[in-house]
Protein backbone atom coordinates (compact mmCIF):
# COMPACT_ATOMS: atom_id res chain seq x y z
CA UNK A 1 0.00 0.00 0.00
CA UNK A 2 2.81 2.27 0.49
CA UNK A 3 3.50 4.93 3.14
CA UNK A 4 0.87 7.56 3.76
CA UNK A 5 1.51 11.19 4.93
CA UNK A 6 -0.16 14.55 5.90
CA UNK A 7 1.74 17.45 5.02
CA UNK A 8 0.30 20.86 6.55
CA UNK A 9 0.53 22.99 3.41
CA UNK A 10 -1.51 26.57 2.64
CA UNK A 11 -5.31 26.00 1.31
CA UNK A 12 -5.96 25.61 -2.13
CA UNK A 13 -7.34 29.03 -3.41
CA UNK A 14 -6.92 28.80 -7.38
CA UNK A 15 -7.76 25.99 -9.11
CA UNK A 16 -7.14 25.58 -13.23
CA UNK A 17 -9.53 23.34 -14.88
CA UNK A 18 -9.33 21.28 -17.34
CA UNK A 19 -11.83 18.93 -18.85
CA UNK A 20 -13.79 18.20 -22.34
CA UNK A 21 -17.63 16.72 -21.31
CA UNK A 22 -20.83 17.77 -19.61
CA UNK A 23 -19.33 15.30 -16.65
CA UNK A 24 -16.64 18.19 -16.37
CA UNK A 25 -19.09 20.77 -16.78
CA UNK A 26 -21.14 19.77 -13.92
CA UNK A 27 -17.77 19.82 -11.59
CA UNK A 28 -16.46 23.37 -12.68
CA UNK A 29 -20.15 24.67 -11.92
CA UNK A 30 -19.88 23.18 -8.52
CA UNK A 31 -16.38 24.49 -7.63
CA UNK A 32 -17.18 28.01 -9.22
CA UNK A 33 -20.38 28.00 -7.02
CA UNK A 34 -17.86 26.71 -4.14
CA UNK A 35 -15.87 29.98 -4.39
CA UNK A 36 -13.00 28.59 -6.09
CA UNK A 37 -10.69 31.76 -7.94
CA UNK A 38 -10.39 29.54 -11.49
CA UNK A 39 -7.56 31.57 -13.46
CA UNK A 40 -7.80 29.26 -16.32
CA UNK A 41 -9.93 26.44 -18.02
CA UNK A 42 -8.31 23.79 -20.61
CA UNK A 43 -10.48 22.54 -23.22
CA UNK A 44 -9.90 20.70 -26.57
CA UNK A 45 -10.47 22.87 -29.67
CA UNK A 46 -14.22 23.26 -31.05
CA UNK A 47 -15.18 20.26 -33.53
CA UNK A 48 -17.64 19.79 -36.03
CA UNK A 49 -20.55 18.28 -34.87
CA UNK A 50 -24.33 17.12 -35.61
CA UNK A 51 -25.52 16.63 -39.66
CA UNK A 52 -24.32 20.06 -40.81
CA UNK A 53 -20.75 19.82 -39.41
CA UNK A 54 -21.31 22.94 -37.59
CA UNK A 55 -18.09 23.97 -35.19
CA UNK A 56 -19.36 23.09 -31.45
CA UNK A 57 -17.74 24.20 -28.17
CA UNK A 58 -17.15 21.32 -25.74
CA UNK A 59 -19.66 21.55 -22.94
CA UNK A 60 -16.89 22.56 -20.73
CA UNK A 61 -16.17 25.33 -22.90
CA UNK A 62 -19.85 26.96 -22.89
CA UNK A 63 -19.36 26.32 -19.08
CA UNK A 64 -16.41 28.60 -18.78
CA UNK A 65 -17.74 31.31 -21.95
CA UNK A 66 -21.30 31.58 -18.94
CA UNK A 67 -18.86 32.17 -16.00
CA UNK A 68 -16.49 34.38 -18.34
CA UNK A 69 -13.50 32.17 -17.22
CA UNK A 70 -10.20 32.51 -19.24
CA UNK A 71 -9.98 29.44 -21.85
CA UNK A 72 -6.95 28.32 -23.86
CA UNK A 73 -7.69 25.47 -26.24
CA UNK A 74 -4.22 23.12 -27.19
CA UNK A 75 -4.12 21.06 -29.71
CA UNK A 76 -1.98 18.76 -27.68
CA UNK A 77 0.50 19.46 -24.39
CA UNK A 78 3.36 18.25 -25.79
CA UNK A 79 6.29 20.35 -26.32
CA UNK A 80 8.24 18.57 -28.70
CA UNK A 81 5.67 17.12 -30.54
CA UNK A 82 3.44 18.17 -33.48
CA UNK A 83 1.69 21.21 -31.75
CA UNK A 84 4.08 21.70 -30.03
CA UNK A 85 3.33 25.40 -30.49
CA UNK A 86 -0.19 24.95 -28.89
CA UNK A 87 1.50 23.61 -25.96
CA UNK A 88 3.91 26.08 -25.66
CA UNK A 89 1.15 28.46 -25.31
CA UNK A 90 -0.86 26.61 -22.84
CA UNK A 91 2.37 26.59 -20.57
CA UNK A 92 2.50 30.17 -20.52
CA UNK A 93 -0.84 30.32 -19.76
CA UNK A 94 -0.96 28.21 -17.05
CA UNK A 95 2.50 30.00 -15.65
CA UNK A 96 0.46 32.99 -15.76
CA UNK A 97 -2.78 31.77 -14.13
CA UNK A 98 -0.41 30.48 -10.92
CA UNK A 99 -3.20 27.74 -9.87
CA UNK A 100 -2.37 25.97 -6.74
CA UNK A 101 -3.94 23.10 -8.27
CA UNK A 102 -4.96 21.41 -11.57
CA UNK A 103 -8.28 19.45 -11.84
CA UNK A 104 -8.70 17.13 -14.25
CA UNK A 105 -12.14 15.69 -15.38
CA UNK A 106 -12.23 13.52 -18.95
CA UNK A 107 -10.23 16.02 -20.60
CA UNK A 108 -9.03 13.58 -23.48
CA UNK A 109 -5.20 14.48 -23.64
CA UNK A 110 -2.86 13.20 -21.19
CA UNK A 111 -0.57 15.31 -18.89
CA UNK A 112 2.66 15.75 -19.40
CA UNK A 113 5.64 15.87 -16.86
CA UNK A 114 6.14 19.40 -17.09
CA UNK A 115 2.10 19.71 -16.59
CA UNK A 116 2.03 17.18 -13.53
CA UNK A 117 5.02 18.84 -11.72
CA UNK A 118 3.73 22.47 -12.49
CA UNK A 119 1.11 23.35 -9.87
CA UNK A 120 2.38 23.40 -5.87
CA UNK A 121 -0.79 20.85 -5.03
CA UNK A 122 0.07 18.82 -8.11
CA UNK A 123 -2.91 17.65 -10.43
CA UNK A 124 -6.29 16.13 -9.47
CA UNK A 125 -8.38 13.53 -11.33
CA UNK A 126 -11.95 13.03 -10.73
CA UNK A 127 -12.20 9.48 -12.28
CA UNK A 128 -15.65 7.58 -12.75
CA UNK A 129 -14.53 4.57 -11.02
CA UNK A 130 -13.94 2.70 -7.98
CA UNK A 131 -9.70 2.64 -8.84
CA UNK A 132 -8.07 0.51 -9.32
CA UNK A 133 -10.89 -1.38 -11.19
CA UNK A 134 -11.87 0.35 -14.65
CA UNK A 135 -8.61 2.74 -15.31
CA UNK A 136 -8.64 4.52 -18.46
CA UNK A 137 -11.02 5.98 -20.75
CA UNK A 138 -14.72 4.40 -20.37
CA UNK A 139 -15.02 3.34 -16.94
CA UNK A 140 -18.82 4.06 -16.92
CA UNK A 141 -19.44 1.73 -19.70
CA UNK A 142 -17.41 -1.07 -18.99
CA UNK A 143 -18.67 -1.49 -15.64
CA UNK A 144 -22.25 -1.20 -17.17
CA UNK A 145 -20.92 -3.62 -20.11
CA UNK A 146 -19.42 -6.21 -17.14
CA UNK A 147 -22.20 -6.42 -15.03
CA UNK A 148 -21.08 -4.66 -11.71
CA UNK A 149 -23.03 -3.89 -9.44
CA UNK A 150 -21.66 -0.49 -7.81
CA UNK A 151 -19.11 2.16 -9.38
CA UNK A 152 -18.38 4.77 -7.64
CA UNK A 153 -15.99 8.23 -7.66
CA UNK A 154 -11.99 8.52 -7.06
CA UNK A 155 -10.46 11.61 -6.54
CA UNK A 156 -7.02 10.83 -6.93
CA UNK A 157 -3.66 12.49 -7.69
CA UNK A 158 -2.38 12.00 -10.61
CA UNK A 159 0.69 10.71 -11.55
CA UNK A 160 2.45 9.55 -14.86
CA UNK A 161 0.45 6.68 -15.19
CA UNK A 162 -3.20 6.10 -16.91
CA UNK A 163 -5.12 6.44 -13.70
CA UNK A 164 -2.41 4.78 -10.87
CA UNK A 165 -1.93 7.64 -9.31
CA UNK A 166 -2.74 7.64 -4.95
CA UNK A 167 -6.20 7.94 -4.18
CA UNK A 168 -7.61 10.60 -1.79
CA UNK A 169 -11.26 10.10 -1.77
CA UNK A 170 -13.72 7.59 -3.17
CA UNK A 171 -17.09 7.04 -2.71
CA UNK A 172 -19.31 4.31 -4.18
CA UNK A 173 -22.69 4.52 -6.02
CA UNK A 174 -24.78 1.43 -6.86
CA UNK A 175 -25.45 0.71 -10.21
CA UNK A 176 -29.69 0.16 -11.09
CA UNK A 177 -30.87 -2.37 -13.03
CA UNK A 178 -31.87 -0.40 -15.75
CA UNK A 179 -28.65 2.54 -15.81
CA UNK A 180 -27.50 3.29 -19.13
CA UNK A 181 -24.31 4.66 -20.43
CA UNK A 182 -26.22 7.91 -20.08
CA UNK A 183 -27.70 8.13 -16.69
CA UNK A 184 -25.25 6.95 -14.60
CA UNK A 185 -22.40 8.99 -16.51
CA UNK A 186 -24.83 11.91 -15.50
CA UNK A 187 -25.36 10.25 -11.53
CA UNK A 188 -21.39 9.96 -11.43
CA UNK A 189 -20.82 13.66 -12.09
CA UNK A 190 -23.21 14.55 -9.53
CA UNK A 191 -21.44 12.52 -7.10
CA UNK A 192 -18.08 13.83 -8.64
CA UNK A 193 -18.73 17.63 -8.74
CA UNK A 194 -19.32 16.90 -4.82
CA UNK A 195 -16.17 15.13 -3.49
CA UNK A 196 -13.93 17.06 -5.70
CA UNK A 197 -15.25 20.38 -4.47
CA UNK A 198 -15.04 18.45 -0.74
CA UNK A 199 -11.36 17.43 -1.95
CA UNK A 200 -10.36 20.98 -3.12
CA UNK A 201 -11.77 22.33 0.73
CA UNK A 202 -9.68 19.62 2.44
CA UNK A 203 -6.97 18.83 0.62
CA UNK A 204 -4.75 20.06 3.38
CA UNK A 205 -5.48 17.22 5.74
CA UNK A 206 -6.18 14.33 3.19
CA UNK A 207 -4.41 11.78 3.60
CA UNK A 208 -3.54 9.77 0.35
CA UNK A 209 -3.80 6.53 -0.24
CA UNK A 210 -1.43 4.10 -2.76
CA UNK A 211 -4.10 2.36 -5.02
CA UNK A 212 -4.13 -1.54 -4.39
CA UNK A 213 -2.17 -3.85 -6.27
CA UNK A 214 -5.21 -5.99 -6.80
CA UNK A 215 -8.25 -5.84 -8.80
CA UNK A 216 -6.59 -3.68 -11.38
CA UNK A 217 -8.68 -3.71 -14.82
CA UNK A 218 -8.70 -1.37 -17.77
CA UNK A 219 -11.64 0.31 -19.27
CA UNK A 220 -10.46 0.40 -23.03
CA UNK A 221 -12.17 3.15 -25.09
CA UNK A 222 -15.40 2.94 -26.57
CA UNK A 223 -15.23 2.18 -30.56
CA UNK A 224 -17.83 2.19 -33.40
CA UNK A 225 -17.03 -1.36 -34.30
CA UNK A 226 -18.21 -2.32 -31.25
CA UNK A 227 -21.88 -1.36 -32.12
CA UNK A 228 -22.79 -4.88 -34.14
CA UNK A 229 -24.55 -7.03 -31.60
CA UNK A 230 -23.22 -10.96 -31.73
CA UNK A 231 -25.97 -12.36 -31.32
CA UNK A 232 -23.87 -15.83 -30.14
CA UNK A 233 -23.25 -14.04 -27.03
CA UNK A 234 -25.88 -14.34 -24.38
CA UNK A 235 -28.97 -12.37 -23.98
CA UNK A 236 -27.66 -11.07 -20.83
CA UNK A 237 -24.47 -9.99 -22.36
CA UNK A 238 -26.34 -8.11 -25.02
CA UNK A 239 -28.56 -6.40 -22.92
CA UNK A 240 -26.39 -5.24 -20.73
CA UNK A 241 -23.83 -3.68 -23.97
CA UNK A 242 -27.07 -2.34 -25.08
CA UNK A 243 -27.41 -0.38 -22.14
CA UNK A 244 -24.27 0.43 -21.60
CA UNK A 245 -23.64 1.93 -25.08
CA UNK A 246 -26.55 4.30 -24.67
CA UNK A 247 -26.30 6.69 -25.50
CA UNK A 248 -22.71 6.11 -27.99
CA UNK A 249 -22.24 3.87 -29.80
CA UNK A 250 -25.26 2.26 -29.76
CA UNK A 251 -26.15 -1.28 -30.15
CA UNK A 252 -26.90 -2.11 -34.26
CA UNK A 253 -28.51 -5.49 -35.71
CA UNK A 254 -30.47 -6.07 -39.28
CA UNK A 255 -33.63 -6.37 -38.93
CA UNK A 256 -36.20 -6.49 -41.99
CA UNK A 257 -33.57 -5.67 -44.34
CA UNK A 258 -32.97 -2.25 -42.33
CA UNK A 259 -29.55 -1.19 -39.59
CA UNK A 260 -31.67 -0.53 -37.09
CA UNK A 261 -30.31 0.83 -33.48
CA UNK A 262 -31.84 -0.75 -30.69
CA UNK A 263 -31.90 1.24 -27.14
CA UNK A 264 -33.87 -0.88 -24.89
CA UNK A 265 -34.41 -4.58 -24.59
CA UNK A 266 -35.10 -7.39 -21.92
CA UNK A 267 -33.74 -11.15 -21.64
CA UNK A 268 -36.62 -13.64 -22.38
CA UNK A 269 -35.85 -16.91 -21.10
CA UNK A 270 -35.45 -20.11 -23.33
CA UNK A 271 -34.42 -23.55 -23.21
CA UNK A 272 -32.56 -22.82 -26.63
CA UNK A 273 -32.72 -20.92 -29.72
CA UNK A 274 -30.66 -20.60 -32.45
CA UNK A 275 -28.73 -17.14 -32.14
CA UNK A 276 -30.16 -14.32 -34.57
CA UNK A 277 -33.31 -16.03 -35.33
CA UNK A 278 -36.58 -14.03 -34.52
CA UNK A 279 -38.95 -16.30 -32.49
CA UNK A 280 -42.77 -16.33 -32.65
CA UNK A 281 -44.19 -14.39 -29.74
CA UNK A 282 -47.47 -13.33 -31.06
CA UNK A 283 -47.92 -10.04 -33.23
CA UNK A 284 -45.97 -6.55 -32.07
CA UNK A 285 -43.06 -8.40 -30.40
CA UNK A 286 -39.46 -9.04 -31.69
CA UNK A 287 -37.76 -11.72 -29.75
CA UNK A 288 -34.49 -13.02 -31.03
CA UNK A 289 -32.73 -15.75 -30.31
CA UNK A 290 -28.88 -15.34 -28.34
CA UNK A 291 -26.26 -18.15 -27.73
CA UNK A 292 -28.02 -18.27 -24.63
CA UNK A 293 -31.80 -17.47 -23.98
CA UNK A 294 -33.62 -14.59 -25.97
CA UNK A 295 -34.07 -10.93 -26.19
CA UNK A 296 -36.96 -9.08 -26.87
CA UNK A 297 -36.19 -5.92 -28.41
CA UNK A 298 -38.69 -2.90 -27.06
CA UNK A 299 -37.24 0.58 -27.98
CA UNK A 300 -35.10 0.70 -31.69
CA UNK A 301 -34.64 3.63 -34.14
CA UNK A 302 -34.85 2.97 -37.80
CA UNK A 303 -32.71 4.75 -40.11
CA UNK A 304 -33.34 8.67 -40.17
CA UNK A 305 -35.86 8.31 -37.73
CA UNK A 306 -36.35 8.90 -33.19
CA UNK A 307 -36.31 5.94 -30.97
CA UNK A 308 -39.77 4.65 -30.30
CA UNK A 309 -41.45 1.68 -29.24
CA UNK A 310 -40.64 -1.74 -31.36
CA UNK A 311 -44.05 -2.70 -31.46
CA UNK A 312 -44.32 0.91 -33.73
CA UNK A 313 -41.08 0.89 -35.17
CA UNK A 314 -42.01 -2.81 -36.30
CA UNK A 315 -45.34 -1.80 -37.85
CA UNK A 316 -43.60 0.56 -39.95
CA UNK A 317 -40.88 -1.81 -41.28
CA UNK A 318 -44.13 -3.97 -42.55
CA UNK A 319 -43.82 -7.70 -42.96
CA UNK A 320 -40.53 -9.36 -43.26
Amino acid sequence: MGQSATVSVPAVRRVAFAGTPEFARVALDAIVAAGFDVPLVLTPPDRPAGRGLKMQASALKQCALAHGLPIVQPRSLRLDGRFADDAAAARAALDAARPDVVVVAAYGLLLPPWVLALPPRGCLNIHASLLPRWRGAAPVQRAIEAGDRETGITIMQMDAGLDTGPMLLERALPIAADATGGSLTAALAVLGAELIVQALGQLERLVARAQPAEGASYARKIDKAEAAIDWTASAAVIERRIRAFDPFPGCTAEIGGHTVKIWRAAVVPVPAAAPGAPLDAGAGRLVIGCGRDALEVLELQLPGGRRQPAREALARLGPG
